[in-house]
C-alpha cells in the first residue's frame, strides 16, 4: 500500500488588508462626493499646480479633506513598505502585526517631523514659509499616496510581484520629491535667498538626514 504523505495547508488571511483597501476607497468616494470641486483640482496635481494656488491658506493643513487624504497616504505608503519588505524577504504580506508597526512608525515619524519643523520655523522667524512648505509637501505626497493605492492593490493580490515595478515606483517617488522641492524653491526663491543659510540647514537636518537615518535603521535591522 502506498503511504500517503499529508502536508499542512497554509491559509493566508488577507481579510484585514481587504478591509483597509475598501476603507480607503470609501474615503476617496466620500471626498469626491462631498468635496467634488476640490477633489477634481486635487487629482490634477500631477500636471498642474492650480490646487496649491487655490488652497494655499495654511489652515488647510487641518481641513477634513487634507486629513482624510493623509489617511489614504498613510494606508498606501504603509502597504507599499510592507510589499517592499516582503519582496526582500524581511516579512510576509499577510503579517498584519508588521503592517501596524509600519503605520505607527510612519505616523510618529511624520508627526514628529512636522512638529520639529514648526519649532525650527518659529526659531528662525520663518514660520509662515515653513507652514507653506508643509502644506505643499502634504498635498503632493497625499496625491502620490492616492495614485499608489491601486498599484498597491494589484501588487498585494499578485502572487508573483514584478521586481521592476518596485524600482520604478521608488524612482518616481524620488523624482516627485525633487519636483516638489523645485516648485517650493521656485515659488519662494526671494524669501529663500534672504535666508539661504537657514534653508540649507533646514534641508540637511529635516529633509535629508531623517530619511537617511530611517534607511540606515531599516537596512541594519
Amino acid at each position: 500500500m502506498n503511504m500517503m504523505q499529508l502536508s499542512e495547508r497554509i491559509l493566508v488571511n488577507k481579510d484585514w488588508a481587504t478591509v483597509l483597501f475598501v476603507l480607503a476607497i470609501a474615503i476617496i468616494a466620500l471626498n469626491k462626493s462631498i468635496f467634488s470641486v476640490r477633489f477634481n483640482e486635487f487629482i490634477k496635481l500631477g500636471y498642474s499646480d492650480k490646487y496649491n494656488k487655490v488652497y494655499k491658506d495654511t489652515n488647510n493643513l487641518l481641513n477634513w479633506f487634507t486629513i482624510s487624504m493623509f489617511i489614504i497616504q498613510l494606508i498606501s505608503f504603509s502597504f507599499f513598505i510592507l510589499l517592499l519588505l516582503s519582496f526582500f524577504n524581511y516579512t510576509k504580506t499577510d503579517n498584519y502585526i508588521t503592517y501596524i508597526q509600519i503605520v505607527t512608525f510612519l505616523f510618529v515619524f511624520i508627526l514628529s517631523k512636522f512638529l520639529i519643523e514648526k519649532i525650527v520655523g518659529t526659531a528662525i522667524d520663518s514660520e509662515s514659509m515653513v507652514d507653506q512648505f508643509n502644506l505643499i509637501k502634504t498635498n503632493y505626497r497625499a496625491f502620490l499616496g492616492f495614485i499608489l493605492l491601486p498599484v498597491n492593490i494589484v501588487l498585494y493580490y499578485n502572487s508573483t510581484p514584478i521586481k521592476e515595478v518596485f524600482y520604478v515606483i521608488l524612482c518616481i517617488f524620488l523624482l516627485y520629491n525633487v519636483f516638489t522641492y523645485y516648485f517650493l524653491v521656485k515659488t519662494y526663491q526671494k524669501i529663500i535667498i534672504g535666508k539661504l543659510f537657514y534653508f540649507i540647514l533646514y534641508l540637511c537636518t529635516l529633509e535629508i538626514a531623517p530619511y537617511y537615518f530611517m534607511y540606515y535603521w531599516v537596512t541594519k535591522n
